[in-house]
């Protein structure tokens, strides 16, 4: 099945937009592209899959198993034309020095050609040595071509090409000109998530032009081509019959990060998905229980206070005992108040604390947690491991729980990671848990059975 790889020497070289029009241009041709991206991030994928009209699915080494990565390649590009995996960072970057978990040793595992992007900004000759150098470091790696982005004039792009051609045999299947129709807006944690922009089609559209006027797209897809079939994996084993339940999602320009494959994952297991939106809707939807998963709130948290039949019919299930699952944004929404700079809104009040926007990140990156006996949630029926299980997760947020209540109870010790205070992470409250770790149900770590079979028994079924 056709695949590449898209990677870059370092982050911010345009891998993304990149990624981006390619999706959409390919898409535009008749092609079904299916996108996926390494490591953990709801943005980019928000993005890619838009562009393509398909779900984009994450590949990330902490939280998933080696054969489950392949497994669930295989299983997504089943009826696609082609598959497209943006990198993260810089295609060798990697906290181990053997870089076990870089951008290059997850192209190797999936057998994918690697198309560099390189940010030629103040570049010319010295192209040379650079693509020399990342072509000698790992020489089983296939960079298959690369990408010149940024690129300033005709002249400058005509250097670049020549010197590429004279040192190299790295082919150059395309020069992306330097030009502020391909920036999408960015924020504290990256590029606008794609459901909040409300130009978000007219970007594509623009990207998906550019990219189809200035890269070689048939000469990618036979590199594309040359790609062998990816390994099938083993099927994913059937959940045992339950009690159908009700969950309500929270879907709206506030909340947006959740991993298609888990969404998933809980309609497989029983649940009826009930999409609403807590800037909009004028209550929660009648469910079994709610999940609340991270975005921007405080974006919205003006529309969030005003909204106060949502906040209050919110706070009133979780009163009555109504069983919530909350990630990050979503832990940000259940507190009393929510302050950004000078402006300070009231949110839910079902956590008895205010939460402060900080100017600079206070927890990113992969988290390890370690569940304590307080953990609400029943042991998963299928899970390799139930004692006392080490979870492999990762964090995202600018915001900070001020003054932590002593009297909290947690779900996890922090073992890597900032969580709430830098210790705990997953505040217990009756029915409630609310963490600043995202979740994902890879890994054996079964999160959404054990959370629908939570719900089950709240509801006595």
């Amino acid at each position: 099945m056709a695949h590449l790889y898209i990677s870059a020497a370092h982050k911010s070289s345009g891998k993304t937009t990149l990624s981006i029009g390619l999706c959409r241009a390919w898409r535009k041709r008749g092609l079904r592209v299916q996108p996926f991206k390494k490591g953990p991030d709801f943005i980019d994928p928000l993005w890619l899959g838009r562009a393509s009209g398909h779900a984009c699915f994450n590949l990330d080494f902490h939280t998933m198993e080696r054969d489950e990565i392949s497994a669930a390649f295989a299983a997504e590009l089943r009826g696609a034309d082609l598959g497209l995996i943006e990198g993260n960072v810089g295609l060798y970057d990697s906290t181990d020095l053997a870089g076990a978990n870089s951008n290059a040793a997850l192209a190797k595992y999936l057998q994918a050609p690697v198309i560099l992007v390189i940010d030629c900004q103040g570049m010319a000759r010295g192209i040379a040595p650079l693509l020399l150098g990342y072509r000698a470091f790992d020489p089983e790696l296939h960079i298959g071509g690369v990408v010149l982005n940024k690129v300033a004039s005709t002249r400058h792009a005509d250097n670049l090409i020549r010197a590429v051609e004279h040192f190299t045999d790295i082919p150059v299947l395309g020069v992306l000109p330097r030009d502020p129709a391909m920036t999408i807006a960015e924020r504290h944690l990256g590029l606008m998530p794609a459901n909040e922009a409300d130009q978000a089609e007219a970007w594509i559209e623009r990207i998906a032009s550019l990219v189809a006027e200035h890269i070689d797209l048939d000469r990618l897809l036979g590199l594309a081509e040359t790609a062998p079939l990816p390994t099938t994996g083993a099927p994913v084993p059937a959940i045992p019959a339950a009690t159908a339940v009700r969950i309500g999602i929270a879907r709206d320009a506030a909340f947006g990060f959740y991993y298609p494959d888990d969404l998933r994952a809980l309609a497989r297991g029983g649940a009826e998905l009930v999409e609403f939106s807590p800037v909009t809707d004028p209550e929660p939807p009648a469910v079994d229980g709610l999940f609340f998963g991270g975005g921007f709130p405080e974006y919205r948290m003006a529309e969030l206070e005003a909204n106060r039949s949502m906040r209050e019919g919110v706070a009133d299930f979780i009163a009555r005992g109504g069983p919530v699952y909350a990630e990050c944004g979503g832990l940000m929404y259940l507190c009393n108040t929510l302050r950004w700079g000078d402006e300070r809104r009231v949110m839910v009040g079902a956590l008895n604390a205010e939460v402060e926007m900080c100017p600079r990140p206070q927890g990113r990156g992969y988290v390890s947690l370690r569940e304590t006996p307080a953990f609400p949630w029943p042991e998963s029926a299928t899970a390799r491991d139930v004692r006392r299980r080490t979870v492999q997760a990762h964090e995202f947020h600018h915001s900070a729980v001020v003054a932590p209540h002593p009297d909290w109870t947690y779900a996890y010790e922090v073992l890597r990671g900032v969580g709430i205070d830098g210790r705990h992470d997953g505040i217990v409250q009756g029915h409630l848990l609310a963490s600043y770790a995202h979740l994902r149900d890879v890994g054996g770590l079964n999160w959404t059975e054990r959370f629908l079979t939570h719900v089950r028994r709240c509801l006595g079924a």
